[in-house]
């Protein structure tokens, strides 16, 4: 198994920054790749940043050029420096690692909330 604890929600005004940080432990030499996922109310859970141990990183087009993710997978730490947050950026955001022992498994943080306002 793979456990996340994620840290660094909180509230900021729109303009402001964030900087999310999410450990993993358990089975981490397994993990493939680590990433945020964001789930605002009455929405839908959509993917924010992901990187992965060759440390190729995928963005939503919604946060490119803001948003950065960084990491050591093998450290099993990831982390998304939040810029030029927006009010629709308000969200839990949820800590995820894709692993895999034979077969292909999902973890999940408890999730953290981030309040942009306006």
């Amino acid at each position: 198994q793979v456990q996340l604890v994620e840290s660094g929600g909180g509230l900021v005004q729109a303009g402001g920054s964030l900087r999310l940080s999410c450990a993993a432990s358990g089975s981490r030499f397994a993990i493939n790749a680590m990433g945020w996922y964001r789930q605002a109310p009455g929405k839908q859970r959509e993917l924010v940043a992901e990187i992965t141990r060759g440390d190729s990183t995928n963005y939503a087009d919604s946060v490119k050029g803001r948003f950065t993710i960084s990491g050591d997978i093998d450290k099993s730490t990831v982390y998304l420096q939040m810029n030029s947050l927006r009010p629709e950026a308000t969200a839990v955001y949820y800590c995820h690692a894709l692993w895999r022992i034979i077969t292909v498994r999902h973890s999940w943080g408890q999730g953290t909330q981030v309040t942009v306002s306006s």
